[in-house]
């Protein structure tokens, strides 16, 4: 299947901003929203207590930027996102809560030039698996590495496969019996073919392996369910 364009998911998250402004809850789709919401922000806080500069790539309503900003109050925030609506909406929830400077930018984090040795926290929140191939794959790791400040860290929480064929269709498996206890069988057809249409995800241990390559020093899984799981590597 010809996998969607980004003006297509641009287009699909423009009409969703209700479904990612849930800070209590989560997105309802992703197994341990809350948990992993909670694990790599306060990961991010003790790695870089003393933070000043914020990127949340991929930011949607904010869930992310609002969360760090409960555990580390002054911060700058740079929030990118492909839908103008995504943003309109984390501006309205985050400009209140901080007094320090608040950035909207809507783009493709592989297309915006930002300043390089900057960020002390980049948070990446179900956005990493809309990259297509290896290559793809690299250079944008590549370009996060080198966005952060020497002991900055990146916190990822996304929708993960497994290195194993077998394993990866067993937990699609559950994954489907959980979203079928969710709502209905419908609907969890519905989100497995906004997956196979949307998404390419990679493997945990793919990326943790690629940050490593890209010059990380070190990395570490916070949790894991499933195919969702939040890790982050340090500078």
């Amino acid at each position: 299947m010809k996998k969607s364009s980004v003006q297509e998911i641009k287009e699909r998250f423009d009409h969703d901003v209700e479904r990612f402004s849930e800070l209590n809850t989560g997105q309802a789709t992703t197994i341990d929203a809350t948990v992993s919401l909670e694990l790599l922000t306060e990961a991010a806080k003790r790695i870089k207590p003393d933070a000043t500069n914020l990127l949340d790539i991929g930011c949607g309503a904010g869930n992310y930027t609002l969360k760090m900003l409960s555990k580390i109050p002054h911060l700058n925030c740079t929030l990118i996102d492909l839908s103008q609506a995504m943003l309109n909406r984390a501006q309205e929830r985050v400009s209140p809560l901080t007094n320090t400077q608040v950035s909207c930018i809507q783009s493709d984090i592989r297309e915006l030039k930002l300043s390089e040795n900057k960020y002390d926290i980049i948070l990446a929140g179900a956005v990493l698996h809309h990259l297509r191939d290896d290559n793809d794959w690299e250079n944008s790791f590549r370009k996060l590495y080198a966005l952060l400040k020497p002991g900055g860290c990146l916190m990822i929480s996304d929708l993960i496969i497994q290195e194993s064929d077998a394993i990866t269709t067993y937990t699609w498996f559950r994954y489907g019996d959980y979203l079928e206890d969710l709502k209905d069988k419908a609907y969890r057809d519905l989100v497995f073919n906004y997956i196979e249409k949307e998404d390419t995800p990679r493997s945990m241990t793919y990326q943790l392996d690629l940050m490593k390559k890209v010059g990380f020093r070190t990395t570490d899984i916070l949790h894991k369910n499933m195919c969702f799981g939040a890790f982050g590597g340090i500078k």
